[in-house]
Order: structure tokens, then C-alpha cells, then sequence
């Protein structure tokens, strides 16, 4: 009756969210785990009240993109090239061997090759909605992690943009190389592009009219997906986009206003994120993938911060702060999901394979961010002692 009615799959998502959180939070729980079970309660392998997910996604995406922009805001370029250069080791080999480990496990739980590879692929990544989700801003400490962790999880996300267009093109049959290197040149062009803008356009509108907070607002949105649709359109993503756009403004004395008046639309579109992942995941199937799931998400729960850690301290960041970095980046990538998704429709593996990549996912979503919240500070820490914006 109800399950293409966007206003009531609205007001089912927050009203729910609210009361499930509350729960949550009596229970010392994580949120975002709240906001998941949700999902899977009410969404389509669920009580099917919400039955299209399509425009609820689209709407989901929008925070992210949002996060990565406020990331962005937050970075100078000087700096964050600077960071760029010093973490490249970092995030290679942490891929490598993340890559290495999802292969064997997909091999050894009797998945041809191919599948095994897309399973390697998946594990390659880090969340860029956890990592950064669950991390404070206001302690110098932080602000560094941050930085680290943001620099780590961009040189992912581009890995990630080209993996996913080798697996369309190798699903259709055509792959292109040049597109490709296409890619590798657009993230500089656009770069360039945004800082021109805020140079000769942006910036100028903001400091004519910095009293008119209304205006502020709509400019900084129109600017933030603008540069996103544009990011899109280069090939790449709309959250590299929003993120160049992001570190475009970062060296305008109002970003701090700008990050500040943001934030509480961000959140709005991430419980909705959240949502569809609960939503979108295939109940029925979980008893067929459930062991080799936990088996791999486990895995790369143990195995991520460790190796972040020692890569981090060959670096030379302090051992405490690394191992730290290791633990927030230790789960799954929400890119994985759409690699799973990609590779099927391509007919590079199967539904079995496609849904091991999601429920490991998830399961890494739920156990790595409810790690974090027990041992450091976040936002939404279940001890009010690490609770900390």
C-alpha cells in the first residue's frame, strides 16, 4: 500500500530511526547499527513497508557526498598534496595485502578464481562513511588522524573508481584503457578548475554578501554539488567531486561557518544512507552465506589495523595515533557494495558470491564501528566519557 509513497517511507525512516536509536542508546549501542536494523526490518526482505529503494538510495547518496565536502573543507591543498605524497606507501601496500587475503579466503571457500578476484577486489578498501563518520574534529589529535585517514581513504577511493570501471568494462566486454587514462587526468583538471572558481567567483560572492546567512547556505550547497555533477561527469565520482570542492573553499576565512550550518544536513541524508544498507541486503539468502561471511569480515577486521599500524609507524607516525588510524579504518568499504553489485550484473559472479561481498560488509560495518565507539572518542560513543563532536 504504502511502499512507493516517499513521504511515508520518510516518515517510517525517521520516526523508526528515532525510536530505534533511543533504544540504542539505552542499550549503549551503536546508532548506526540502529539505523541498519531498520532497514532490514522494514525494507523490502523484510515487512516490505518500504518497498522501492531507488529514489530513498539517490537520497542516501546525497550524504555522502555532503561528508566528503565537509571533509574537503577542512584540508588545505597545500597540505593535503603534502599528505597525498607521504601516505601513497600506506594505502598501496595496505591494498595489496588486504587483496592477497580476500583471494585465498575466496579460494578456500570453493569460489573459482574470477570470483575470488572480485571477492580480493571488495576487500581492498576501507569506509569512508565509518572512518570519518566516527571521528571527532575538535582535539588537535584528531584533526591529524583525520588528515591521515582522509588522505589514506582518497588514494583508495580512486583505486576503487578504477577498479570499478575495469569490472563494467571486463562485465561487458569492453574494457577501455582509455578511459582509464581519461580518469587519471580528470582529477587534476578538475582540481584546477575548482580553485580558478573560488578564486575568481566564489570566493569574491561570498565576502560581498557574508552577512546574508541564507545566501551563504544556498551558494555553499550549489557549489558543493555543482563540483560534485562535474566530478561525475569527468568520470569520476560524485563524492571525489564534492571533496575537491570541499578542499577548493578550504582556505576561505568562512569555511568554519560553512562546515558549522552543514552538518545537521549531512546528518539527515546519512540515516538515511544507513537505512538502505539495511534495506537493500537479501534476508532470505543469509542463511546459505552467513559462516563465510563472518569468516571474512572477521578476517579483515583482525587483520586491517595491525597492518595500518605497522605501515603507519614505517611512516612515522607515532605508534599510538596509528594504531588508533588502524582500528577506524578497519572494516569493509561501502564501494565493495557496488562492486558486488556491478560484477553481477556483468555476470563476473554469481548471487551466492554477490551477497558474501555485502553481508561481510555489513558485518564489518556493525563490529568495527561498535570497536570504535568502546575504545575511542566519536560523536555517538556509547560512553558518555569518549562521546566528543
Amino acid at each position: 500500500m504504502h511502499g512507493n509513497d516517499l513521504v511515508f517511507a520518510t516518515f517510517l525512516i525517521f520516526t523508526g530511526a528515532a525510536l530505534l536509536a533511543t533504544a540504542a542508546l539505552y542499550a549503549r549501542q551503536s546508532l548506526l547499527v540502529a539505523y541498519i536494523a531498520l532497514g532490514a526490518l522494514v525494507g523490502p526482505w523484510g515487512l516490505a513497508y518500504i518497498e522501492d529503494l531507488v529514489a530513498i538510495r539517490q537520497i542516501g547518496h546525497v550524504g555522502i557526498i555532503f561528508l566528503l565536502f565537509l571533509l574537503g573543507i577542512n584540508l588545505h591543498p597545500n597540505k593535503l598534496v603534502k599528505l597525498l605524497r607521504q601516505t601513497l606507501v600506506v594505502a598501496v601496500a595496505s591494498s595489496l595485502i588486504f587483496a592477497a587475503t580476500g583471494y585465498g579466503l575466496g579460494i578456500a571457500f570453493g569460489f573459482a578464481p574470477r570470483a575470488a578476484l572480485i571477492v580480493a577486489v571488495a576487500m581492498m578498501f576501507s569506509s569512508t562513511i565509518i572512518g570519518l563518520k566516527l571521528l571527532p574534529t575538535t582535539a588537535l589529535h584528531h584533526r591529524h588522524a583525520g588528515e591521515i585517514m582522509i588522505s589514506v581513504l582518497l588514494l583508495q577511493d580512486l583505486v576503487a573508481i578504477l577498479a570499478l570501471l575495469l569490472i563494467q568494462g571486463l562485465g561487458e566486454g569492453t574494457a577501455s584503457w582509455r578511459d582509464v587514462a581519461l580518469l587519471l587526468l580528470a582529477l587534476p583538471l578538475l582540481t584546477t578548475l575548482a580553485l580558478v572558481l573560488v578564486r575568481v567567483l566564489i570566493g569574491p560572492l561570498m565576502r560581498r554578501f557574508d552577512k546574508t546567512q541564507e545566501y551563504l547556505f544556498l551558494l555553499t550547497v550549489g557549489w558543493c554539488l555543482g563540483i560534485a555533477q562535474l566530478g561525475k561527469v569527468l568520470g569520476l565520482s560524485y563524492e571525489v567531486g564534492a571533496f575537491v570542492a570541499g578542499v577548493a573553499l578550504a582556505a576561505n576565512p568562512i569555511s568554519t561557518f560553512i562546515a558549522e550550518s552543514l552538518k545537521p544536513l549531512r546528518d539527515f541524508f546519512l540515516v538515511t544512507f544507513f537505512f538502505t544498507l539495511g534495506a537493500g541486503f537479501a534476508l532470505p539468502s543469509l542463511h546459505i552465506i552467513a559462516w563465510p561471511a563472518v569468516v571474512i569480515g572477521s578476517a579483515m577486521i583482525a587483520i586491517k589495523p595491525p597492518v595500518f599500524r605497522l605501515l603507519l609507524i614505517w611512516n612515522g607516525e607515532a605508534p599510538r595515533l596509528a594504531g588508533e588510524i588502524g582500528v577506524r579504518l578497519g572494516q569493509i568499504s561501502e564501494f565493495s557494495l557496488l562492486i558486488a553489485l556491478i560484477a553481477f550484473q556483468g555476470d563476473l559472479i554469481d548471487g551466492r558470491a554477490s551477497n558474501l561481498i555485502q553481508a561481510a560488509t555489513l558485518f564489518s560495518f556493525v563490529v568495527s564501528s561498535y570497536w570504535v565507539m568502546l575504545r575511542y572518542p566519536t560523536p555517538i560513543a556509547v560512553s558518555d566519557r569518549l562521546r566528543q563532536n
